[in-house]
């Protein structure tokens, strides 16, 4: 089985040595969408060797892309964009539907079961460099098989 990895090659300073850390990227998927519909969302697991954080997210098929939350507040489940979502070092953390996950608005053009969206991940590590994933993420129904399952990949820089 593949892993979707992002190294980041942090120069230690004073020194010139490089320790490099990594983020993988399990399961990535995006839900199709249906005539008419504006938005949907992208889901996936994220876990980075070393603490980092997501801090953007981009697609050609939207015109807005955001790092989204959801959470409860009283009875009211409540969903708001967020600026980053950290990555502690060896956690994984979960974008899924009713959680967190990235929202895909202003769409244009619908997401197609079966097809595959160009997603560029950005990531912050904890000295503030910023680096950039690339993926290309299996759209699936909604009600569909787990077709993302089967697609994990490996990326290295």
């Amino acid at each position: 089985m593949k892993q979707l990895v992002l190294s980041l090659a942090l120069i230690a300073s004073g020194v010139g040595l490089a320790q490099a850390q990594t983020v993988q990227v399990q399961e990535p998927w995006a839900r199709a969408t249906v005539a008419g519909q504006k938005a949907t969302g992208a889901f996936m697991q994220l876990t980075a060797n070393g603490n980092m954080k997501l801090v953007g997210v981009k697609s050609p098929v939207a015109g807005v892309t955001e790092i989204h939350e959801m959470k409860m507040e009283g009875n009211t489940m409540k969903m708001a964009a967020i600026a980053s979502l950290a990555l502690p070092s060896g956690k994984t953390v979960e974008l899924r539907p009713g959680s967190y996950h990235v929202m895909l608005m202003d769409l244009k053009e619908p997401l197609k079961a079966d097809s595959k969206v160009a997603l560029t991940l950005t990531f912050e590590n904890d000295k503030g460099q910023k680096t950039e994933m690339p993926l290309d993420v299996p759209v699936r129904a909604m009600g569909g098989p787990a077709k993302a399952r089967e697609h994990n990949h490996e990326h290295k820089h």
